[in-house]
């Protein structure tokens, strides 16, 4: 199959960093691609635990195809002063699938909120310049339950429609999970659908 445009989204390609000075006030800026929101946490909690002597770690991250899921966290700076700059990069650059920690370590000066704007703006910035920039296929994840009287019929549909199994359980049910190119979904139901004792419903992800 061929992937069309409308398959895809901007995300990063990995983890990378940034920095930005300004009257002593260090900006330590971390982009990662994530995918969840339980991830998004455990990352910020372990960079907290990793900057623990840091004045304020602040961040912001837009997830799915959609770009519908979003956060934006001063973690007491000035409201709105780093979390919406945060963001503000992150959607200057129409990408998704993205969270951008900045870790601010007091310098003495007062920088003001224009200042601090600036500053979480140009770490922001700085961080997404040194993450290489990739299409990511937009998908939505599906569960089939079947017996094993079905597993040649299901591996079929998977074969066919080039599909990968992302999680997987052969005990008294079959169970198989797997993300399905937002394209090619009506092809898959459609197809899952005329398999007897097949069932498929969607797993409550979002489209990714």
């Amino acid at each position: 199959m061929i992937e069309t445009m409308e398959d895809t989204f901007r995300s990063i390609a990995g983890p990378s960093e940034g920095l930005f000075k300004d009257n002593g006030s260090r900006f330590i800026s971390r982009a990662y691609p994530v995918e969840t929101e339980d991830e998004i946490k455990d990352i910020v909690t372990s960079l907290k635990k990793e900057y623990h002597d840091a004045r304020h770690h602040c961040f912001a991250y837009r997830l799915g195809y959609k770009r519908d899921i979003f956060r934006a966290n001063d973690d007491g700076e000035p409201s709105s002063s780093a979390g919406r700059p945060i963001l503000g990069q992150i959607d200057s650059m129409e990408l998704s699938d993205v969270l951008v920690v900045v870790i601010r370590y007091f310098g003495g000066i007062k920088l003001g909120i224009p200042g601090l704007i600036r500053a979480y703006k140009s770490a922001t910035a700085d961080a997404l310049a040194n993450a290489g920039i990739i299409r990511k296929t937009a998908t939505k994840r599906f569960r089939l339950t079947f017996g094993y009287m079905e597993m040649n019929s299901v591996m079929k549909v998977m074969k066919e429609l080039g599909l990968a199994a992302q999680s997987q359980d052969f005990g008294m049910t079959c169970r198989i999970e797997t993300s399905v190119r937002l394209s090619l979904v009506d092809k898959f139901t459609e197809m899952t659908g005329k398999i007897g004792g097949c069932t498929t419903e969607p797993v409550a992800t979002g489209d990714r």
